[in-house]
Parts: C-alpha cells; sequence; structure tokens
C-alpha cells in the first residue's frame, strides 16, 4: 500500500530526513506502528534506510509532536494511545475546526468552493467503495476525509491556526485507524451535509454537524468498553461511556485489496 500522498510523499526541496520522518510518521498514524511499540534505533535505521544518528535525531522530533515517548534508558517506543486521549483529541479538534470554518466559509471565494467540491467527490467516491466493498481501502478513506476537511477549512487565512489544526487532525487521525472506524451511510451523508453548508456559506449549521460528526466517532469507538488499542481507560470519568453499555453491531471490517 502505498504512503498517504499529503502525509508521507516527499516534495520537491525535501531532505532525505524529512522524507523518512514523513514515512514514520505516517506508519504511526495509519497503524503500521502499534501504541507502545518499541522502536530500537539499529533496527529502525535499517527498516528506513538512515544512520542512527539521522534515526535518533527523527524520533527526538516525532517526540515533539506528541507521536513517540523518549525514555532515558529504555529507548524510544510509539505514543500510546487512551480514551481519555482521544476525547481531549476530538475537543480540541471540535474547537479549532469550528473556528476555523467560520472564518475559511466568510472568505472563501470560487476557487475555494471548486477545491471543496473536487475533495468532496473524491471521499464520496472512496466512501461509497467502502460501503458497497467494492475495491475498498479503508486508508485512502481516511486520506480523503482528512483532505475534505482540510479543503472546507483552507480559506481560513490563518497559517498558525490550519498547521495546529493539522497536527490535531493528524493525532485524531490515528484513533481512526486504530478504532477501524466507519460509519457507513451517517458518516457519507455528514460529509454531503457539510459540503451543501460550506456552499451556502452556512456556518453555524456546519458547527453542529461537525459536533455531531465527531461525537458519533468517539461513540462508536468508547461506547463498548475499553478498546483493545486503550493503554487506559478511566471509568471513574464522566465522560467516559458506561461498561454496562449493550455492544451494537458494527459493520465488517472490509479486507483491503492490494
Amino acid at each position: 500500500m502505498g504512503a498517504p500522498s499529503d502525509i508521507a510523499a516527499g516534495a520537491a526541496g525535501e531532505t532525505v530526513g524529512d522524507v523518512v520522518h514523513a514515512r514514520i510518521r505516517s506508519d504511526i498514524l495509519f497503524g503500521q506502528l502499534a501504541p507502545g511499540e518499541r522502536l530500537r534505533l539499529d533496527e529502525a535505521s535499517r527498516r528506513y534506510g538512515v544512520s542512527i544518528g539521522t534515526m535518533r535525531e527523527l524520533l527526538n522530533r516525532l517526540a515533539s509532536e506528541g507521536l513517540v515517548v523518549a525514555e532515558a534508558q529504555r529507548g524510544f517506543e510509539v505514543a500510546p494511545a487512551s480514551a481519555t486521549e482521544f476525547r481531549e483529541i476530538a475537543a480540541l479538534r471540535l474547537l479549532l475546526e469550528g473556528h476555523a470554518l467560520t472564518l475559511s466559509f466568510a472568505a472563501g471565494d470560487l476557487d475555494w468552493e471548486a477545491r471543496v467540491v473536487a475533495a468532496h467527490h473524491k471521499l464520496a467516491v472512496t466512501e461509497n467503495r467502502m460501503l458497497t466493498a467494492t475495491d475498498a481501502d479503508p486508508t485512502l478513506v481516511r486520506q480523503c476525509d482528512r483532505a475534505f476537511h482540510q479543503a472546507l477549512t483552507s480559506a481560513c487565512g490563518s497559517r498558525v491556526l490550519m498547521e495546529t489544526l493539522g497536527s490535531i487532525h493528524d493525532r485524531y487521525l490515528r484513533y481512526l485507524s486504530l478504532a477501524a472506524i466507519f460509519r457507513g451511510d451517517r458518516s457519507i451523508r455528514e460529509h454531503a451535509d457539510l459540503l451543501a453548508c460550506a456552499l451556502a456559506r452556512d456556518a453555524e449549521r456546519a458547527a453542529r454537524i461537525l459536533k455531531v460528526h465527531i461525537d458519533s466517532c468517539l461513540d462508536y469507538a468508547l461506547a463498548d468498553g475499553p478498546p483493545a488499542w486503550a493503554s487506559g481507560f478511566d471509568a471513574a470519568d464522566p465522560a467516559s461511556p458506561a461498561r454496562d453499555v449493550p455492544a451494537r453491531p458494527k459493520p465488517a471490517r472490509t479486507t483491503r485489496r492490494r
């Protein structure tokens, strides 16, 4: 499976270190490197084709992004995942993206509309393939999902906001990958509604839809109790889903075609 084009692919002018950093980052975000997995410098340097010194620098860089943990005497490991962190990241994404949508909807021009429509078309095609199990690729769906939300906010006019939101969205994306979340028709409808809001410049309704969109993903991932990927699940936290919530059927995971 190819690297995500907006996360892992090297752009003109990037160093080898930049490209390898993006590859490792992509492997973490899309679950190829599991939460808590040890990252031994010698093994990682062979796997990604760089020197041990370069690998140490890259892992320290990823640690500053919250994706890797550096521990004295223990080296590096992939950052753990928890239900608490998922909720925190989701709340921050909602706050930042809601603000960015308001700014973007007010400033967006015809070119912005075209970007949004094009991004939604790609997302709709990939989501429908998932729904019908026709040439389905969950990773591609998540790439297109991220690209659509990025297009929606791309006219906000703030580089710092876009960079910060992008970082949070990537960490949110990691949880979607770990939980193998795809909500089928509901997700497709919500994305179509967000497109309609963008074209109508209805930021208030878009913010409401976004909240439902994010909250339902959290519920889907956490309502059945502690997920297998979670390193901690605080039952005393009032925001934690109740342990006695009956398990509800989820769509079968689609086998990824290569």
